[in-house]
């Protein structure tokens, strides 16, 4: 059984920066409307509520991050799988696949949603929020962890259309949901004043939105190979296999990310509100790398992913050389630009003086350092879509997780400032670099020799 049509054309032949610039910019502008509803809570919160409810917002980031972070690690290898299978013209396998991860997400976000409101208060009183923020913090984070399936329900959604080269609708999707939340938030929090509830029930409701669209989406597609069908919903044993394969590995990653983290969370929450205000609305400044990096990231997986299940070995290795000089630009022009303008750009965020002060001092310290970070995360794209994760997974989680949290229970205790907690960034991404080149270079993670496989 073949696969009827292609949804972007054959992306194992013709040029390979036109292919991954067809899947990254849909990736970043969905990315984009996913940060601006997420920064209009920002915005909102920190000037119609006060700088108090910015902090608890913020304090409840890391969290949120190592939920989504699991979820979507664990959809990864669905979209890997997914990938090759389409990439190799083999239907029955990407149908299979679907379904299963579909039932997966339903499964996953009923977990984390009982975890997730269960654990919310102690996570959050371990990670130290400062008082003053967490009435307000615990209050956000379990009503953001009661719309957690349609939250996992959307990622893996959007995962199946990325791995058959779609990512056009996925961007469709998150503008209404962008658009939906800004309306709430205005409603809810300026209209109502329902402060950091109104902003929780509005992002709530836009992620609903989202995950209905994805799947109605899914199941109208009539006559392409990866339709819905929720009456098929099942865990096919070895399509389950293969995604947890490749997606606990990746899993586990943003985990130990994201608990590392936690930990400097809690080292800014050391600091005082006025330090975790200002790295709240420094995270909402950065986003931009941080999402132009990851769609590209993304871009390389699908790419490396299709190639591979077509034989193509030899093209996945040009897309990785693509992406890395690609990124490189970006970085340096984005990084130059966040140096030069971060007073008046996190001035959207906070009108109070020695927030702004302290977080200036935060953008240009860090933003020239993103350049160490590229390879971090293309790298390991590559080698998911070619169904390689434990060995990425491995030297992530050494390079930048066991030596972040070293330099941040030797170092930092000592020398107590923020430049010392910032400074676990760069420090971390050079060795984890240095160490995943080492092993793209001579891992032996990629066949030498191109197997065309015919549909």
């Amino acid at each position: 059984m073949s696969i009827l049509r292609q949804s972007t054309g054959d992306i194992t032949q013709g040029s390979i920066a036109r292919h991954l610039l067809a899947f990254f910019f849909p990736l970043w502008f969905g990315t984009f409307f996913q940060q601006l509803y997420n920064t209009v809570d920002t915005v909102v919160v920190g000037r119609f509520v006060g700088k108090t409810a910015l902090a608890a917002v913020g304090s409840t980031g890391v969290v949120v991050n190592l939920t989504v972070g699991i979820f979507t690690g664990i959809a990864s290898g669905a979209v890997v799988l997914i990938a090759q299978h389409y990439g190799a013209r083999h239907a029955q396998g990407v149908q299979k696949g679907v379904h299963t991860a579909m039932l997966l997400a339903l499964l996953m976000g009923a977990v984390f949603t009982v975890l997730g409101v269960a654990l919310t208060p102690w996570s959050l009183a371990a990670m130290g929020t400062t008082p003053e923020a967490l009435p307000g913090a615990v209050l956000y984070l379990r009503i953001y962890f009661w719309g957690m399936i349609p939250n996992v329900v959307y990622n893996v959604g959007t995962g199946v259309l990325r791995a058959v080269g779609d990512s056009r609708r996925p961007l469709y999707f998150l503008i209404a949901a962008s658009v939906c939340n800004i309306v709430l938030d205005l409603a809810l929090v300026v209209g109502l004043r329902w402060g950091v509830l109104g902003v929780a029930v509005a992002t709530v409701a836009s992620q609903a939105l989202s995950a209905v669209l994805v799947v109605l989406c899914l199941m109208r597609s009539h006559g392409e190979v990866y339709q819905f069908f929720p009456r098929q919903l099942a865990l096919d044993r070895a399509s389950l296999r293969k995604t947890l394969q490749v997606g606990v590995p990746a899993a586990l990653q943003s985990v130990m990310y994201s608990s590392s983290n936690i930990v400097i969370q809690a080292a800014v929450n050391s600091f005082g509100t006025d330090a975790v205000a200002a790295w709240t609305a420094y995270g909402k400044m950065d986003v931009i790398f941080w999402m132009s990096l990851n769609a590209m990231a993304l871009s390389i997986t699908t790419f490396a992913g299709q190639n591979y299940g077509a034989g193509r070995y030899s093209r996945v290795r040009q897309g990785v050389r693509c992406a890395s000089a690609m990124s490189a630009g970006f970085t340096l022009v984005l990084s130059g630009l966040m140096a030069v303008f971060a007073r008046p750009i996190l001035a959207i965020f906070t009108p109070d003086p020695q927030v702004l002060e302290i977080g200036v001092e935060m953008v240009r310290f860090l933003a020239p350092c993103y350049i160490l970070y590229i390879l971090v995360e293309l790298l390991p794209g590559a080698m998911r879509g070619a169904g390689k994760s434990l060995a990425p997974m491995v030297i992530s989680v050494f390079g930048v997780c066991v030596l972040r949290l070293v330099w941040l229970f030797a170092v930092a205790p000592v020398y107590h400032t923020i430049v010392v907690v910032e400074a676990s960034y760069p420090i971390t991404w050079t060795v984890t670099t240095l160490a995943m080149l080492a092993y793209y270079r001579w891992g032996n993670w990629l066949p030498a020799q191109d197997q065309v496989m015919e549909g």
